[in-house]
């Protein structure tokens, strides 16, 4: 194994990953199990989990299935209990998991779509990564990677809920790096562009509107769930070990076309 294998690999290492049974969290978890990470899949339903634990198996990978609510108190906290039991700790903390119920004029929103929102995008991060805090520092370090979106950098048109939560968990990610280096955590934020998820269908099903976004892209295209996992795996692994309080984007050149 070549310095930087060695760097990159995470034989050993106890991953979390929210809503990783599809899109941008399944992609991550198969790449960081794929550099020799045991991750535990977790999304709201256990029978989909553990599917997607048997097709990571198949293909020699180390995963256990805990699903878990992240908007729900009880839940968060068997997530992490349960994973500290079984296997002695946890090292990184992937939060991927999130929601967008409305898209439109802020207006128009409903006061229990933004306490919703909130409670999910932000407040279940901030509480999760609290969670893991202990473990992390008795085992003196670990890296927790939160999944933005460029909606964080730039306001867009009917995501203005959203892009608001997503902004809070960019100063969220700022403060863990800040106060939590002392313990050898760190933090950083991923902000994906335009991924073909089922969460972005809205986008990319309209053929016009995608077309429209896709010509503006230097990259001329949306990007694909397997593009987000390499800087996931620098973040998590010993390569990314100078690397805290960053946010990130991989967005196709989104933010400079203007």
């Amino acid at each position: 194994m070549t310095n930087v294998e060695k760097q990159f690999n995470l034989k050993g290492k106890v991953v979390i990953v929210t809503g990783s049974s599809k899109g941008i969290g399944k992609a991550i978890a198969k790449g960081l199990a794929e550099n020799s990470a045991h991750v535990i899949v977790s999304s709201r339903d256990q029978e989909v989990c553990e599917s997607v634990v048997s097709e990571f198996k198949e293909e020699g990978l180390s995963a256990t299935a805990i699903s878990c609510h992240i908007g729900k108190e009880e839940q968060r906290k068997a997530l992490v209990e349960q994973t500290i039991k079984d296997f002695g700790g946890i090292d990184v903390l992937v939060n991927n998991a999130a929601i967008n119920p409305i898209f439109g004029p802020l207006e128009e929103a409903e006061e229990g779509i933004f306490d919703k929102i909130m409670d999910v995008n932000v407040k279940a991060p901030w509480m999760l990564s609290n969670l893991v805090l202990p473990s992390m520092q008795e085992r003196k370090g670990g890296s927790i990677i939160n999944i933005a979106s460029v909606e964080a950098l730039t306001p867009g048109m009917g995501l203005g809920l959203y892009s608001t939560s997503k902004a809070a968990l960019l100063m969220l990610t700022k403060n863990q790096a800040k106060e939590w280096g002392k313990y050898g955590i760190r933090a950083n934020a991923l902000c994906p562009g335009l991924i073909k998820t089922k969460f972005s269908a809205a986008l990319w099903q309209n053929e016009q509107l995608l077309q429209k976004v896709e010509r503006a892209l230097p990259s001329g295209r949306m990007g694909m769930p397997q593009e987000m996992v390499g800087i996931a795996c620098l973040l998590a692994s010993d390569a990314g070990a100078y690397m805290t309080g960053g946010v990130y984007t991989a967005d196709g050149g989104y933010m400079i076309a203007g």
